[in-house]
């Protein structure tokens, strides 16, 4: 099968790899010429993702309209700040149907749009054949060394999940499950990288496992508070897209996110952390639509306010911290 990459970042180029292993023909796009370049000269790409190769059915072009013309299977791999204006473009030189995959997980600020809607709202329609967020716990470092992987392909449409499934589904070290609650998998892979933060921010200040458990458990009830209010289902925090997510980016040096709370909480500030990664922290905007959608629907969630105090109301890490555990004593 024909699949375009659209990003050749650290998880699209992983990703690339899956396909490739996989037999399929795959393209990936990017707007760099260094990275196109070093994909197909020599199957790396270092400056994203230091570790691992591609397979030699694996190709790149910074040309939208070549990496489009005869894809069968979009796999959208952007952070989700550049997504709307990708999409616009894409949009104007698709010419047929596909089948859209995204992979990168975020929730838009002031709108608190999901993935899937943007997509709705800025491609034609008569070029979206379906749906599917490939979804879960996974690091782009142990996928491109081929290191056992279980993520979920998650769409509306039982076919389309069943068809991503298939397509990237590699018995030696990638199982693909499938599920059908878009909206509750989609809000968990956006929120993980919030706590994501706020866990880099407990070790960064040298606190230990037990701090991080308490966390993640406390994550899982703000992350229920979100999904009944989004109206999705309850059960998919407990599932690979909800706690395995969430465990593999708050306990993980691979994660960028984990890194960036790290930093933060050694005495940089947020734009010191950003300018100091190759990465997109994904968190650090996500938090916001978080915070603002909280506020708003008058959800309770002092860890998601704490994480957005540091970043954006320069909150020192242990000031927040202190804070959190001074609030008024509760039942579970």
């Amino acid at each position: 099968m024909k699949v375009t990459v659209i990003g050749g970042g650290s998880w699209g180029s992983a990703l690339a790899r899956i396909l490739g292993d996989n037999n399929h023909d795959v393209i990936i796009f990017d707007r760099s010429i260094d990275i196109v370049n070093e994909i197909n000269e020599n199957h790396t790409n270092k400056s994203k993702l230091p570790v691992g190769t591609l397979p030699l059915n694996v190709s790149a072009t910074n040309s939208l309209e070549l990496a489009l013309s005869e894809a069968l299977v979009v796999v959208i791999a952007v952070p989700t700040k550049v997504i709307r204006s990708v999409l616009k473009q894409m949009n104007l030189v698709l010419t047929h149907r596909c089948l859209f995959v995204n992979a990168s997980k975020g929730l838009e600020p002031d709108t608190y749009l999901r993935v899937s809607e943007i997509v709705y709202q800025e491609i034609n329609n008569n070029f979206i054949e379906d749906f599917v967020a490939l979804t879960g716990p996974s690091h782009a470092e142990e996928v491109i060394n081929q290191l056992l992987t279980i993520i979920c392909a998650v769409s509306l449409n039982k076919q389309a999940a069943k068809t991503v499934q298939s397509l990237f589904n590699n018995s030696k070290y990638f199982r693909v499950y499938t599920s059908y609650d878009l909206k509750g998998s989609e809000i968990c892979g956006a929120l993980k990288n919030i706590y994501a933060i706020a866990s880099g921010m407990l070790t960064g200040c040298g606190l230990g496992d037990n701090a991080k458990a308490g966390l993640i458990s406390r994550a899982l009830v703000e992350m229920r508070r979100f999904v009944v209010a989004f109206g999705a289902s309850e059960e998919t925090i407990y599932g690979l897209t909800g706690v395995g997510d969430l465990v593999v980016t708050t306990t993980s040096e691979h994660s960028r996110n984990f890194q960036a709370g790290y930093r933060l909480a050694t005495g940089k500030n947020l734009e010191e952390t950003i300018a100091s990664m190759t990465m997109v922290v994904e968190g650090a905007r996500t938090v916001v639509a978080a915070y603002q959608y909280a506020r708003v629907n008058n959800i309770e969630t002092p860890i998601i306010d704490a994480v957005y105090d540091v970043l954006y109301n320069r909150k020192p890490v242990k000031t927040a911290i202190n804070q959190l555990m001074k609030r008024s004593l509760k039942d579970e």
